[in-house]
């Protein structure tokens, strides 16, 4: 029980922002950015004979997604770190296993979190840069060889002006206006540094919207006639989301969001490490597994080799892993099916049902009311994966959209809606996580519930007990329910 004191009564007011508004002042192009884990893409709307349609943006090398990756060239530099030469997308990609150490990828999965986060601190243990903790905000950060600290944000910031460069070369004119994708289940801190790294490149970030709500845009926006209860499941290289909408006539309403943000494709790539090493070292005794996994390139050459193997097995039955001078003198040949790479990863693909059975009763809809069910990321191509889905939801997924660019194309669709150059469309998205603040004594009060739709207003007297001092209540918060 609180002790007496002088009762104050504070009034809390929270406003969302909205998610659709039209302004015909937005006259200059609006870029959508799918800032992927893994590739990222990168779209426009294009009026073409009066109509208008979201188009993917080719980088400079002709290709319709980058790699999400930025190199430092420390031999650029040697004298001064601030100014070594940045590699990015493929030429980051193509140079990575000679410089390791050097080479940022997967940086998604660290942005906007606590150093101390046990997803992070698992993931020092396999990546092949180094994670350090900056001292004044807590967070994760990552070092170059010689000593540059950058923020995730910022290593993001370096691909989407990339991005940004690559539009405008494309459009011919300046773009400083955009919409950028991230994971549904991302919370506060993790949007703002993904905003952060967009202002980093010179972007006014009009809106961060959810990637499954963007994926559901890019469905049902060319054809009215994809009305009904959707199911988006978004598999991509380190983030799980599962949203149930409800389109009909133009209007996009999310009736529920449920995930996991840290599991993706990176970590059926690291099964797959351990599975090679674990077979090296059997058939090389004489070799510790802390001697390979201490060796910073021949752990990158594997993470490679790793992941052609599991994009190879989504449409051949058997491949093989082949690396010649794996370790010293040694030669590396896996044999791989596409049996024992479920059988390996079946756990990952298992961890995303919980979030669908929630996602399906915050809805409250039956599997069998679902109309279509999307697939978005590359790890649905993995045929266990579209079997999982089909037996969760009763019905084979649609494979009318681009797993890769459908949600570039619906984040430049939500561009369009909001500089005016599309209308008569609505998106009602909703919160993924409950919204509330820390009261006295460091207890949690809860004001809107996960799932509700937004914008929304919520009002909550509290009760502070002053004891001739000054109280502020400033924390508010997120939180995951069950």
């Amino acid at each position: 029980m609180l002790k007496s004191g002088r009762l104050n009564f504070l009034k809390l007011n929270i406003n969302s922002r909205l998610l659709y508004s039209t302004n015909p002042q937005l006259a200059k192009k609006v870029i959508g950015i799918d800032l992927g884990t893994t590739n990222s893409a990168v779209a426009y709307i294009r009026d073409s004979n009066d109509k208008k349609s979201a188009t993917i943006i080719e980088n400079d090398e002709g290709q319709r997604t980058t790699p999400s990756i930025v190199a430092f060239d420390v031999k650029s530099s040697p004298q001064n770190k601030d100014q070594m030469k940045t590699l990015v997308g493929m030429a980051a990609k193509r140079q990575n296993a000679i410089n390791s150490e050097n080479t940022f990828f997967a940086t998604k999965r660290l942005i906007g979190r606590a150093f101390n986060d046990k997803e992070v601190q698992r993931d020092m243990a396999v990546m092949p840069y180094k994670i350090v903790k900056c001292e004044s905000n807590g967070q994760a950060y990552l070092s170059t060889s010689n000593g540059l600290i950058q923020s995730p944000s910022q290593i993001a910031s370096i691909l989407l002006k990339y991005l940004k460069q690559t539009s405008e070369e494309y459009l011919g004119e300046k773009v400083n206006l955009a919409v950028i994708t991230v994971p549904a289940y991302f919370n506060d801190s993790q949007r703002q540094a993904t905003k952060d790294a967009g202002k980093l490149a010179g972007l006014n970030v009009l809106r961060v919207i959810n990637e499954p709500t963007a994926a559901a845009l890019s469905f049902g926006i060319d054809d009215k006639r994809n009305n009904g209860l959707i199911a988006v499941y978004d598999l991509g290289g380190g983030t799980f989301d599962i949203s149930i909408l409800d389109i009909e006539d133009g209007v996009f309403e999310v009736r529920a969001t449920n995930g996991d943000t840290h599991l993706g494709g990176e970590d059926f790539d690291n099964v797959i490490v351990n599975y090679i090493i674990d077979t090296f070292i059997h058939e090389n005794p004489e070799i510790t597994r802390e001697e390979i996994t201490k060796n910073r390139e021949t752990m990158q050459r594997l993470k490679d080799v790793s992941e052609r193997a599991k994009i190879d097995l989504s449409h051949v039955k058997k491949t093989f892993i082949e690396l010649p001078f794996v370790y010293k003198s040694k030669h590396l040949r896996v044999p791989m099916t596409e049996e024992e790479l479920d059988n390996m990863t079946l756990s990952l693909i298992n961890r995303t049902i919980p979030p669908v059975k929630q996602a399906l009763k915050d809805a409250d809809i039956e599997p069998e009311d679902i109309d279509e069910v999307i697939l978005v990321g590359g790890m649905t191509r993995m045929p266990k994966i579209r079997s999982v889905v089909k037996d969760l939801f009763g019905k084979s997924p649609n494979s009318s959209v681009n797993p890769d660019e459908t949600v570039a194309l619906g984040a430049a669709i939500q561009g369009g809606i909001l500089s005016g150059e599309i209308k008569n469309f609505l998106l009602l998205d909703v919160t993924p996580l409950t919204l509330g603040i820390e009261t006295f004594g460091g207890a949690f009060s809860p004001l809107i519930p996960r799932n509700t739709t937004v914008p929304v207003k919520k009002q909550r007297y509290l009760v502070l007990v002053l004891m001739g001092k000054r109280v502020l209540i400033s924390k508010f918060f997120r939180v995951k329910e069950g």
